[in-house]
Order: structure tokens, then sequence, then C-alpha cells
């Protein structure tokens, strides 16, 4: 029987429905989010969903315990940093989501991507539904991406685009974007809450019945936030976010959502002519030659993921000539950074209410980690005191509202990394200390408490 099509108003932040216009969504509060749809209403009961749950029925439990567990075995990318956010490489049958600014360099990596992953699988499809097919090829020159074993396919037809993914024994799919491409079977505009809801869910069911994996481009809204309803990152099994900053050559992907791996693994990469190349020292990157050698500059010894990440904070203090002093944070949380000043005033007696106080993390790097804590306290410190840290300094540490200094996970990864660079000193959480023995050659410091960090800077 032939479904009725009915208008429906659909959030573009949750992918809510509601039958008509309201100001606020209901679902997750966004105000102005609804727009008109068509939609095509379910056929009446006892025709085909009556079949579906017939199905569904029929369909027994099985116990837990004698499900036979069989080891997934990973596809290497040919991009290490790929793989270390993937958790070692693509899974079969898994559906990727890469989101980034536009311009930041995605259809870039997934050419990058799909071009290695050809010479390992002998043929991957890269879908276009951007570019025309002469555009991709002036990239895949440019980046000596153009493998025989590499298909093009320029098309915006959901339709076609299967079609083409069944008539060959395709190793991966790459389908850049899923906001360009529409089914013919969903009356919504291309682009809209229900055509990518219908898009995804068919190109999830393509992967998991074939079991070849999909990588899908994203493209992400005004605040940086993946543009689509939420339900697109619930289909797919890992959500990658590529950011970088305009003005600098790096660029990070990190694992937002992974099903077969850890998240917030960091992948570091550099913008270079020739495509985007694997850094093999990140902190060397991010690290200036001055780095923590002047007042209210501190090398934080970081940890993203499993990757040890030297960055140097940098901030700056200066009396407020008008009204209220401001607080700035850059690569770092602004409300954490209002705690920390508060946590200096009351235990350290710096005294920074009638002060400005700005901070960053150089490179355009960025850091959310609580062990951060102990190396900005010290950066703001240093600069209102006009003192600098020893050469050669390494600090981390989490600060708690009492002062306290406590102890983070990791440690003897941060030190091993400060080793390798020529680092000398240490700066770190009494409760860490034990792991610092294993560094005779460096001199640690441990700290319990913020007063204590004072007296010895």
């Amino acid at each position: 029987m032939a479904r009725r099509v009915a208008t429906v108003f659909s959030c573009t932040a949750c992918g809510a429905q509601s039958p008509q216009w309201i100001g606020r969504c209901p679902e997750c509060g966004a105000w102005g989010t609804l727009v008109e749809e068509r939609s095509a209403e379910a056929p009446p009961r006892g025709g085909a969903a009556s079949a579906s749950s017939a199905a569904t029925a029929s369909s027994a439990a099985v116990r837990l315990s004698e499900v036979a567990a069989a080891a997934v075995p990973r596809i290497p990318t040919g991009i290490a940093d790929m793989d270390r956010v993937l958790g070692g490489g693509l899974v079969p049958g898994s559906v990727v989501l890469v989101g980034g600014e536009p311009g930041i360099g995605k259809s870039t990596l997934l050419l990058q991507v799909a071009a290695r992953l050809s010479e390992r699988l002998g043929s991957v499809l890269y879908v276009s539904a951007e570019e025309s097919a002469q555009q991709v090829k002036m990239r895949a020159d440019r980046l000596n991406a153009s493998s025989p074993g590499l298909f093009l396919l320029p098309e915006t037809s959901l339709e076609t685009i299967l079609e083409a993914a069944k008539a060959r024994d395709f190793g991966a799919i790459v389908v850049d974007s899923i906001q360009t491409i529409a089914s013919s079977e969903s009356p919504a505009a291309t682009g809209s809450v229900t055509q990518v809801r219908a898009c995804a869910s068919r190109l999830l069911a393509l992967a998991k019945t074939t079991g070849v994996p999909v990588f899908l481009i994203g493209h992400v809204t005004k605040d940086g936030t993946l543009a689509g309803p939420k339900t697109l990152e619930h289909l797919v099994d890992a959500v990658l976010s590529f950011e970088g900053e305009r003005f600098h050559a790096h660029r990070v992907v990190r694992a937002l959502k992974n099903r077969f791996g850890p998240v917030h693994e960091l992948g570091i990469f550099e913008m270079t002519g020739a495509g985007l190349v694997e850094v093999a020292n990140p902190s060397a990157l991010y690290l200036g030659s001055g780095a923590g050698a002047r007042p209210g500059s501190v090398v934080l010894g970081g940890v993203e993921g499993t990757r040890p990440l030297l960055l140097e904070v940098q901030a700056l203090t200066v009396e407020a000539k008008y009204g209220s002093p401001r607080r700035t944070a850059i690569g770092f949380d602004g409300t954490r950074l209002a705690l920390l000043l508060a946590v200096l005033e009351r235990h350290g007696d710096v005294k920074l209410s009638s002060y400005d106080v700005f901070l960053n993390v150089a490179g355009g790097a960025e850091s959310a980690e609580p062990a951060a804590d102990l190396a900005v306290a010290a950066a703001v410190a240093g600069s209102f005191r006009s003192r600098a840290l020893p050469p050669g300094t390494v600090v981390f540490g989490e600060v708690g509202l009492l002062g306290e200094v406590r102890a983070v996970s990791d440690a003897a990864l941060r030190l091993k990394e400060a080793v390798s660079l020529g680092f000398r000193s240490a700066l770190v959480p009494a409760g860490n200390a034990g792991e610092a023995a294993a560094f005779p050659d460096l001199s640690v410091v441990p700290l319990r408490s913020v007063e204590e960090l004072l007296a010895k800077t």
C-alpha cells in the first residue's frame, strides 16, 4: 500500500519531531531549531508493519554464555596516527564519522586514507558528492594518492551509490559528505534531518551486512559541533573530530566516540604542500625555543589518550584599568582558570582581584585534563611575581579547592617524555614521587600544596 506523506517539524540539533511548529525543542531545549519537512508515514497496521513484527517475533533469544566469542581483526589504514585514534585500525563493518570545519582538510585526510587502504585491500570506493571527478583527480595527483585500486564515484544519489558499492567487492567506502547525498525514497530536502538520518541508516546497514567499513565525512555547525541530528552520532561506531587553527600548519584528530577502542586519543598531522604528514615529535612542535625560560611561561607535562605531550602554558597578569578585571583563556577552560585564581588568592596570598589575567596554551594546542592545573597556577604566579622556574623544568598536577596538589595518572609517561627532550627537573605531586624514582637523572620536587609551589619557585 502506498505510504501517506505528512508534514512534520524536525529539530536540527537533536532530530526530535513535532506535528506543529514550536519555538523551543521539547527534547534538547534549543530555540528556533525546528524546521518543516515532508515525512512519509508508516503504512497502516496489518500491512508491512505486521510482517516486520512477525519476523521479529520469530527470532529466538540465546544464552549469552553460549555465544561464541571471536577476535575482531583490525585493518591498518597505513597511517599510524589514524590507527592510534581508531584504537588499532579499522574494524570490518564499522562506520566512522569524521567531522571538521570547512577547509580544515577532511577530504585531504580521507583521500590519503583511501589511497593507503586501496594498496592493502585491493579496491576502495571514494564517493565525492561535493566535488567533480576532475577536482578530486587534481587533489589526488598533488597528494600522490592516485592508486590503481582507488575508484571514484562523483554522485549524490544514495541509490546509485549503493548499487555501485554492491557491483564490486570493495574493501572500504568513503562518502564525502553525508550532508550532500539524498535518497529518492525520502521526500525531505537534501541535508535535512530526515535525509541525513535516512542515508546514514542505509549506509550503516550496508556496512553491517557486507562487513565493509564506511567513512562518512560530516559538516560542523557554527559552534563547532557536528551538523545534523544527534542520532547520526548514535548510529555510527566512531566519531572523529578533525581540528586545527587557521593560521597554524598542524592538525589534530580526536576520537570523541569509539565502540571498538578508547576515546580522547590524539593524532597529530602537519599540513604541507604534499598533504597531511604525521608529526614524529609533537612535543617539539608545540614547544617554543624559549619555553619555560621567562616569567609566566611553564612547560606542562600532559597526556592525550596514550600519547605524552609537552605544552607551553603562558600567562600574563596586568593591572586592570577599566571596570571588572578580565579573565581570558585560550586552549584552557575559563571556569577552571577562575577556580585556580581563587585558590591562588586564598591559599597563596597572590592578590589577583584587581588584575587582568590572560592565559594561552601556545601553538594553538588545548588541554582539558586536571593535570594542567599546577602548570597554570605556576604560570600565573610567575607572571604576577616576575619569577621564572629553573630552566628545563616540567610541571604537572591537579590542584584542589583547599590548595592541595593531587596525584595524577600516567606520571611515568609524562616524565619519560620530558627526559627524552632534555628536561632536567620536574615539579610533581607528592603522590607521584614514587613513580619519579625511575628517572634518577631527573631532579624531582614533590609538592603537597600550592603554598609549597610558591615557596619553592
